[in-house]
């Protein structure tokens, strides 16, 4: 056991020898947060199996992103307005019946707890007795009686006499914070109520992303359609790459953000959404996708954020909808089936056909091999022109020479001829 343990020291004492001389210098790696080293870029062997790609938007638009550890609570109660929008229906529907039970309870104990500290209670059905409020004999008088003034009902049976002050001070208290909360809770479901997320639902984009050529560039291509027959006014569509990041300083961003260009620059990103379009990026230089072929796209671990938004033409509301596409979602030589057909008198929209595609006759190379190859095809008519410039250069040089020399000649004689004349 003992000389086993040696020669396994040994080797292992080789071992980093060996390493030692091959790389002198050791580089201490920072310590990583867990997150930034399970997505630091690992060589997985092909039998490995494929590690799921964890989604940053979900395909329905919602963010898959949970905050957790948030210490400062208090920042939701000063937005209180936001909160209770933001909350489910069925929680703000509680929250809405409670807030006016609690209020009608509230000031109908302080109706009852006037009347009885007044004694109206022990003169009830007497005639020369003024209480507080007439026909008030117990506590749940005193609730409708609540309700009835923050409500303005007012039924006429049970009402305030002139010689209750305390009494004509609360009913003021309570018409006022009655309003408040009126104000409040209806406008909280009003708003809630008229929140596009409903309409943002009639927005729909493809299941898959495309690459295909279209004017002989390499491009990525996704649709989006408006199941709605009223439009949405000033649409525009954005496009952001989701993907892991290590700086040449050596800093690890986990989900870096790019900007994919869809027309910003040429106002293509403004849409006229009548019918379903073909979104269109050009991989060019500035695309994230400059380098990356047929062979390279199922090896990335990437995401394309899609975001379409405008203005509700019915309430004029601003609504988003969103969407993504993981490298899996993006199909390499296809093009969508077309949907739009001419009928009599009007264009028809096929929607069976919206997520179809279509094989084609699409290169495997990046759009950067493809700009290479296409410079190696010009490059010998770029030498031939180069070349017969540089040769007509040299001539030209060498009939300026032959002239210099010339005329150094001719300088030459007429300095001996006037020598000559003067001596």
């Amino acid at each position: 056991v003992f000389s086993s343990f040696f020669v396994a020291a040994n080797v292992l004492e080789e071992d980093s020898m060996e390493q030692d001389i091959e790389s002198p210098v050791t580089i201490h790696q920072p310590k990583l947060p867990k997150q930034a080293r399970e997505d630091l870029p690992k060589n997985i062997s092909k039998e490995c199996a494929k590690r799921k790609i964890q989604r940053y938007v979900r395909k329905d638009g919602k963010c898959n992103v949970h905050h957790g550890n948030v210490r400062e609570t208090y920042r939701y109660l000063t937005d209180i307005f936001t909160t209770l929008v933001d909350l489910k229906w069925r929680f703000n529907l509680l929250i809405f019946v409670m807030v006016y039970t609690v209020t009608w309870l509230f000031f109908g104990m302080i109706w009852w707890l006037i009347a009885y500290m007044r004694g109206d209670m022990d003169h009830i059905g007497d005639s020369t007795w003024t209480p507080c409020v007439s026909n008030l004999n117990g506590f749940v008088s005193a609730f409708l009686f609540s309700i009835e003034t923050e409500t303005t009902i007012g039924y006429g049976y049970r009402v305030i006499t002139d010689k209750c002050p305390e009494g004509i001070i609360l009913l003021l208290v309570q018409s006022v914070l009655g309003s408040i909360v009126n104000a409040f809770m209806v406008g909280c479901m009003f708003v809630k109520i008229s929140q596009p997320k409903k309409r943002a639902e009639t927005l729909v984009f493809s299941t898959n992303a495309v690459i295909s050529m279209r004017d002989g560039k390499l491009c990525l291509m996704f649709r989006v359609g408006d199941l709605r027959n009223s439009h949405i006014v000033e649409a525009s569509i954005r496009a952001k790459l989701i993907k892991s990041k290590q700086t040449k300083e050596g800093e690890f961003i986990p989900l870096n953000q790019t900007d994919i260009n869809v027309g910003y620059y040429t106002g293509d990103d403004r849409l006229f959404l009548v019918s379903p379009l073909i979104i269109s990026h050009e991989i060019n230089q500035q695309s994230p996708f400059w380098e990356i072929s047929k062979a390279q796209l199922p090896k990335e671990e990437l995401e394309i954020v899609v975001i379409l938004e405008g203005m509700v033409e019915a309430t004029g509301m601003t609504c988003q909808a969103r969407s993504s596409y993981i490298t899996s979602e993006i199909l390499w030589g296809y093009r969508f089936t077309p949907v739009l057909t001419l009928e009599d008198g009007f264009y028809e929209v096929d929607y069976n056909s919206f997520h179809e595609t279509y094989e084609t006759n699409t290169p495997v190379h990046s759009a950067k091999e493809l700009a290479e190859m296409a410079s190696r095809a010009q490059l010998p008519l770029t030498w031939s022109v180069s070349s017969k410039l540089d040769q007509h250069a040299e001539m030209e040089t060498e009939e300026e020479d032959k002239n210099q020399e010339e005329q150094n000649e001719r300088n030459g004689d007429v300095a001996n001829l006037e020598n000559e004349s003067k001596v």
